[in-house]
């Protein structure tokens, strides 16, 4: 209710300020992680997730506020995108609100301060409960990717509960380009080179665009599967644009929101094909309610997670989810989340 009194005036402000200004807030918020409720509890790539409503990558861009993420009733915060180099991103304006269509459209470019500032947060935080993923990224102007990647594996290894690759943000040029077969079989690799390096088992996320053709996904399948990935993350930002209201919906970028959510719905069921259920799925993309995670879970993904539907919805919105999950999962009889995986 108090979010919903607030909204009026935070939508006055550029995007940007706003969203610094609620990082702000929970930096000071005296949080405590809420009681899950048992039945919602999950396990997945060996980790075991109190509940499954995660927080996307790009909310807490540089590790700030993870445990006040999970305060909020989050199963799991994912920070970043983080890459071994500060980066302030792409140039002003590039963060829109679309809200006739309860959207937004990004364009950040990886703005963050680096690794070594990530790296600092995460070392000092108390690990208190839930379960926090670093997602990591290529500096737009690294003269060789794949080997950022590996940098960044082999440091947050030790820090992270999980490591998600992202090479599907549409905002580093030709970063998607590792989405290809070859280079992505190459990518991993090293990845799963770095982390051993480091000394480190901790799962390997893989997180994917929707604008994908069915060759591509069946590659990607074939490639998750064949080294034992922990999760696919589906799926990032589109760049395609469905019928959209506001005035705002030209600006270039990643649009996401409520217009992504049947696109990542028909994405996910297509890796549920693709995989055969043997690799667990987590559902993001258009996710505001928790018939969305519902629907999501039932077509095949093990966890969700949100991130524009807490701008639109306010900071009660994983309790909600959680709240509607439980109710649905005794409605039809489920003992567990797991139980519900894939069960349309």
């Amino acid at each position: 209710m108090l979010y919903r009194l607030l909204r009026p005036a935070l939508f006055q402000l550029d995007p940007e300020r706003a969203h610094h200004a609620s990082i702000a807030a929970l930096k000071s918020a005296p949080l405590q992680h809420p009681q899950a409720d048992p039945l919602l509890a999950t396990h997945v790539a060996g980790l075991t997730f109190p509940n499954p409503v995660g927080m996307a990558a790009g909310f807490d861009k540089d590790a700030e506020v993870p445990d006040a993420l999970l305060g909020l009733g989050f199963g799991f915060a994912e920070v970043g995108s983080i890459t071994p180099l500060l980066q302030a991103g792409n140039p002003r304006p590039r963060l829109f609100r679309l809200a006739q269509d309860r959207a937004i459209i990004n364009r950040m470019g990886f703005n963050n301060a680096g690794l070594d500032a990530a790296r600092e947060r995460l070392a000092a935080r108390r690990r208190s409960g839930g379960i926090v993923g670093v997602n990591i990224g290529a500096n737009k102007d690294s003269p060789d990717r794949i080997a950022d990647y590996a940098l960044l594996a082999k440091a947050m290894a030790p820090l992270a509960d999980y490591l998600a690759v992202n090479i599907s943000s549409p905002n580093t040029p030709g970063l998607r380009a590792l989405q290809d077969e070859g280079a992505l079989a190459g990518l991993l690799d090293a990845v799963l080179a770095a982390r051993a390096e480091a000394g480190s088992s901790v799962p390997v996320f893989l997180k994917v665009a929707p604008d994908l053709e069915p060759a591509d996904t069946d590659a990607i399948a074939r490639l998750a599967l064949d080294r034992k990935l922990g999760a696919l993350i589906v799926a990032n930002t589109t760049i395609t644009r469905p019928a959209l209201r506001s005035a705002q919906a030209g600006e270039a970028g990643g649009l996401s929101g409520a217009p992504l959510k049947a696109l990542a719905l028909e994405r996910l069921r297509d890796f549920r094909r693709a995989t055969g259920g043997a690799i667990p799925l987590i559902g993001v993309g258009g996710i505001a309610s928790a018939m969305d995670a519902w629907e999501r879970i039932r077509a095949g993904a093990s966890l969700v997670q949100l991130y524009t539907a807490m701008i639109y919805k306010g900071p009660g919105v994983a309790r909600s989810i959680n709240a509607g999950l439980a109710y649905l999962l005794r409605r039809e009889g489920f003992t567990s989340i797991a139980e519900a995986v894939g069960s349309e």
